[in-house]
């Protein structure tokens, strides 16, 4: 599935871009790119900027972009390390990415199920989609819910209160049990006070967290930032744990960094800032076991 060390890799990567705001392609891209990774931009949709408080959207649907790219891809017989997917903004799109992943049988399939937020679907992401988003995790090898999102998958109204260990180790098989042998949870307050991203690796058998100092600010385009990171470090060789750590701390550095500047929280991270630091395998947040 992973090629040697020695070779580049290379991700097709099926997600929407929006012009202004640091989020989708506009982050995955570059942060792909810093950790020495070929990223192939498969567009779900162009839009003038992201959905979140920035007035009237301009959009383009490219959902007939997908299959013709696809079709070039077999064509010119290119081979894809990983496909990774994000925002899908129809059924459609759910089934052209499960035309690329029976496409490309040796990729590593990685699923952001990007559904929801703080314990509410996206007004955009109905009941059809969110059951369609299981055909997705079921033939994926790693998927990186946030917590709302998990809850969708696995059908449960959403939990407000702080989580047991325990709890976080069941809601990490059970969506396992779904297809993917590797799942990671983001933005988790567990009991013990901690923030943290959460993961399980079922061929180890194997749970870890991640703890993330609080920082009172959301920006848009974290999660994209954080998976990223997550598939860069698992294509170059990270364990999961690893690539947990790496993601997180990255992560980190890019909120703790605009934090400080004061910045709209609208406009995203200062990733050009932070990028830098991505190329220095030595930053890791230190993982646990959970």
């Amino acid at each position: 599935m992973i090629q040697s060390i020695n070779s580049q890799r290379r991700v097709a990567a099926i997600h929407d871009i929006s012009g202004f705001g640091r989020c989708s392609l506009t982050v995955i891209i570059p942060t792909l790119s810093a950790m020495g990774v070929q990223t192939c931009p498969v567009p779900t949709a162009v839009l003038s900027t992201h959905t979140g408080g920035l007035g009237e959207v301009a959009m383009r649907d490219l959902t007939d972009f997908i299959p013709a790219a696809l079709e070039h891809y077999k064509n010119l017989h290119l081979d894809f390390d990983a496909v990774y997917t994000g925002f899908l903004g129809s059924q459609a799109q759910i089934d052209h990415c499960l035309e690329f992943f029976k496409a490309f049988p040796k990729a590593l399939i990685v699923v952001d199920p990007v559904m929801g937020d703080h314990g509410k679907p996206y007004k955009t992401c109905d009941k059809a989609l969110q059951q369609r988003m299981g055909e997705l995790v079921r033939a994926a090898d790693i998927i990186t819910p946030n917590l709302t999102e998990a809850y969708i998958l696995l059908g449960q109204d959403y939990d407000f209160g702080p989580m047991t260990h325990s709890h976080a180790k069941s809601l990490l098989a059970r969506l396992s049990e779904k297809g993917p042998s590797m799942v990671v949870i983001t933005g988790v307050q567990l009991a013990t006070g901690e923030m943290a991203n959460i993961g399980y690796d079922r061929n180890r058998g194997a749970y870890w967290y991640v703890p993330c100092d609080y920082v009172p600010v959301s920006y848009p385009g974290t999660g994209d930032i954080y998976a990223s990171v997550l598939v860069g470090s698992i294509l170059t060789g990270d364990s999961l744990s690893l690539a947990m750590g790496r993601a997180s701390s990255f992560v980190e550095l890019a909120i703790k960094t605009t934090f400080s500047y004061g910045t709209d929280t609208r406009y995203g991270v200062m990733l050009e800032n932070a990028l830098p630091w991505l190329t220095h395998k030595e930053i890791l947040k230190n993982f646990k076991i959970l």
